[in-house]
């Protein structure tokens, strides 16, 4: 069985882990639109999914990837009639190669000020 690795976050307030690694395989944890420096949620689908994006390489970096890791990734919308929007942003991202994805309309996240949430799976060299 490959080795587990739980990278913690030290500025959690929530009972979870923001990275899990399982041999060469990453699985993050939800990401949300919020500012981890200012605690504060951008207005709107794009600027929240920039920032959700964000996010989620901050945490891949915990364990040395980044977005070009990246294989699998699950976004929940609060209103599919963001969907353009999201994609536009979420292109930015991931111009080339984007990692397969799954796109789920919800009726809320954690927060009523959330409208996107993305959690991903990244494969890196064991190291």
């Amino acid at each position: 069985m490959p080795t587990k690795t739980v990278y913690a976050n030290p500025n959690a307030t929530l009972p979870l882990s923001p990275l899990t690694r399982i041999g060469d395989t990453l699985y993050t944890a939800g990401q949300v639109g919020v500012d981890p420096a200012t605690r504060a949620t951008p207005d709107g689908v794009r600027a929240q999914t920039r920032q959700v994006l964000l996010n989620l390489r901050s945490v891949l970096a915990l364990a040395g990837a980044d977005l070009s890791h990246v294989v699998k990734t699950t976004v929940f919308l609060t209103d599919m009639a963001d969907f353009a929007e999201f994609n536009e942003e979420y292109r930015a991202f991931f111009p080339v190669d984007p990692p397969a994805r799954s796109t789920v309309g919800v009726a809320a996240l954690a927060r009523p000020d959330l409208v996107v949430e993305i959690e991903a799976i990244a494969v890196v060299a064991e190291g």
